[in-house]
């Protein structure tokens, strides 16, 4: 799928479920992963578990995204991922163009409005996009998984420590355009943040997202062979200027004259969240345990849906559940992908 910035991004399809059976006219599903991810997050679990085949096996036609920069997603009409333009976007541009050139492509391919699930930062692009009343006539519902909206109550010491410490502008002042988690500046950076005081880093992964109840030793393994993947430096900026303002703003050049330049005014953007259409059809599933989407972030976001149409918005709260759980945890079948599916049906 080719955006209209001249991104080439790939998507997987999974048509039909083991059972067989005509592609014909099932409901597709668009997944979108979040930050550093691709689309194997939704089939890191075992087939019976992992949300992209439970949803094929239960009669839908299954759609993955991969956002621009990572692995299936480094295709561009003119520029390479050598050239540093290559990595000038933030996620404003995946609510802009990426979503947009996806979305279109399911819609045109099935010729039918999918149901949408996002992760993290697939929650965030989504929200931002229905705030500005974009693909909402193209979708049938929307399923977001610890949603990121409000970041500014994240507890995750690695995140809160990365963004207080202007860590991804320093990369970019040294020339770094991509960020690339396996490659030698990141990995070294991490090492310095895990050697500060009140930073832990035994297990990375929650120290990073929580402390996760349910994943299983060998799923980190499976993880670690294909994540994390990279994302442009920029964007990982625009993340922790979210994270200190603690507002959904774009990107902040930090410059009055810049912003004009780009956004004709001296302030970015806000995003807002309560012009999300009150009709649309919503699930929410959140985590105690969450480093990244904090309870407290959370009930910030759902402040602002106070006005949504009761029978359209169902709120799930798992107070064992971290970040990582919702993709990876080993009982997410059972107790969130099966009210999840509940859910698409009354839609």
């Amino acid at each position: 799928v080719t955006t209209k910035d001249g991104y080439i991004l790939s998507m997987q399809r999974i048509p039909v479920g083991r059972s067989g059976g005509e592609p014909g006219n099932r409901l597709p599903v668009f997944l979108q992963h979040g930050l550093l991810m691709d689309a194997v997050t939704w089939l890191l679990l075992p087939p019976e578990q992992s949300l992209a085949f439970l949803l094929a096996d239960n009669g839908y036609d299954v759609w993955l995204a991969n956002t621009r920069g990572t692995k299936y997603s480094r295709g561009h009409v003119s520029l390479s991922p050598d050239d540093s333009a290559f990595w000038d976007w933030t996620w404003d541009e995946l609510v802009a163009y990426d979503l947009p050139a996806t979305l279109q492509h399911v819609h045109d391919q099935t010729g039918q409005k999918p149901h949408y699930v996002g992760h993290s930062l697939g929650t965030l692009i989504a929200l931002a996009s229905f705030s500005k009343d974009q693909p909402v006539n193209k979708l049938r519902s929307a399923a977001l998984l610890s949603p990121i909206a409000y970041v500014g109550q994240m507890t995750s010491p690695l995140a809160k420590n990365a963004a207080d410490n202007f860590l991804a502008e320093a990369l970019y002042w040294l020339g770094l355009d991509e960020f690339d988690p396996r490659g030698e500046a990141v990995v070294k950076l991490l090492k310095n943040i895990c050697q500060k005081p009140g930073v832990d880093c035994t297990n990375l992964l929650n120290s990073f997202t929580g402390q996760n109840c349910c994943l299983n030793s060998s799923i980190v393994d499976v993880f670690l062979e294909h994540e994390p993947q990279a994302t442009s430096t920029k964007n990982m900026i625009h993340v922790a200027q979210m994270i200190r303002e603690g507002t959904i703003a774009m990107y902040d050049y930090n410059n009055k004259e810049e912003n004009k330049k780009h956004y004709g005014q001296p302030n970015p953007p806000l995003y807002n969240m309560t012009s999300i259409p009150h009709d649309l059809p919503l699930f929410l599933s959140y985590g105690g345990a969450d480093a990244l989407s904090d309870v407290n972030d959370v009930k910030l976001l759902l402040e602002s849906l106070n006005d949504h149409e009761g029978d359209k918005l169902v709120v799930q709260y798992r107070q064992d559940y971290a970040h990582a759980d919702y993709v990876m945890g080993e009982n997410a079948g059972q107790v969130l992908y099966e009210p999840l599916m509940a859910f698409f049906k009354l839609q």
